[in-house]
């Protein structure tokens, strides 16, 4: 089954999730969040695939949510807007295959995730 990957091509670990998944034979298709930014119904998609709240998704870790978000009380509609428009700011990679999603970190989840 093609596994879809939810990728920012300046991220590592997405970078090492698109290595691993090649050298594996796993055929994939790429989805740039960066070029192409999801839309807030498709970010609601692939909450329901990751069986997760909005929170699950976002890169605490990343300047621009250190900066401008850390502090803030939004909720779960309001983060998913922001997502859509700030998409340095999701978790990556996420892998989707069928109707069930994974975060891509660390690797031994991913191994898991494939051959399932």
């Amino acid at each position: 089954m093609m596994v879809k990957v939810l990728h920012n091509g300046s991220c590592s670990k997405s970078n090492a999730v698109l290595e691993y998944l090649d050298e594996n034979g796993v055929p994939f298709e790429i989805i740039n969040i960066v070029e192409d930014p999801l839309s807030i119904l498709e970010i609601k998609t692939v909450l329901k695939k990751l069986n997760q709240s909005v929170f699950h998704m976002i890169r605490k870790t990343d300047k621009l949510y250190m900066e401008k978000y850390a502090d803030k009380n939004y909720s779960e509609e309001e983060w998913i807007k922001i997502l859509s428009e700030n998409p340095s700011l999701i978790q990556r990679p996420i892998l989707i295959k069928g109707s069930v999603a994974m975060l891509g970190r660390p690797i031994e989840n991913v191994k898991f995730f494939i051959e399932k």
